[in-house]
């Protein structure tokens, strides 16, 4: 799931930097993403795994880092399979 986290990343603009020279744990506020920018991801999320994230995983939190939106993932995503 992360490798799928970090083509979204590289298709779109959500950072200033390289996605691939981001650690999974790397604080990714701190790399450059806006709150913009996590809406942005967000959406992204939704459409490109036709889910709806919930609430409860809108949070700064989940997308801190590529280990928590894959985290986050992984759980919706067995669940719409």
């Amino acid at each position: 799931m992360i490798d799928q986290v970090r083509a979204l990343f590289a298709k779109n603009t959500f950072l200033p930097c390289d996605v691939s020279t981001i650690a999974d744990d790397a604080d990714l506020y701190d790399a450059g993403l806006s709150s913009f920018g996590s809406v942005q991801l967000m959406l992204a999320i939704e459409e490109t795994f036709d889910i709806e994230l919930p609430e409860t995983l809108l949070t700064r939190r989940t997308f801190a880092s590529l280990e928590n939106i894959a985290e986050a993932l992984s759980g919706l995503v067995s669940k719409a399979a």
